[in-house]
């Protein structure tokens, strides 16, 4: 029936998504820790070099109001393109778009309070 199956894809969608921010976590890790710190707080290694502080994932007062698209653009297109930071690579070329919606995924997995969906974001 059509709900049956409506009911099994939206639990396959759901074990789906929780694999991708596994995936997410792994690139994140490799590629941007360096920059954003291990826990995502914008204060890697690299980070100190920097004349301004990149992004601290964690903050969800600020992560919670931006869309999964602005951040995919930030991720895809690099800082610059949405009017941050040149500083911020961008990462189109090296990622494709479901890792990029991977790491997308992952982070809503750590700002503090948690992401909750609205559609009002930037």
């Amino acid at each position: 029936s059509l709900l049956g199956f409506l009911a099994v894809s939206s639990i396959s969608i759901d074990t789906a998504g929780a694999q991708n921010r596994g995936e997410g976590r792994k690139l994140y890790v490799t590629y941007c820790t360096a920059c954003h710190g291990e826990k995502g707080k914008g204060d890697g290694m690299a980070a100190q070099s920097f004349p301004v502080k990149p992004a601290d994932h964690t903050n969800g007062a600020v992560m919670n109001q931006l869309s999964d698209k602005f951040l995919t653009d930030v991720i895809s297109k690099g800082g610059s393109a949405v009017g941050k930071s040149s500083f911020m690579p961008a990462w189109g070329s090296s990622f494709n778009e479901r890792q990029i919606r991977d790491i997308v995924a992952y982070l809503r997995t750590i700002a503090d309070p948690p992401y909750k969906r609205d559609g009002n974001k930037r």
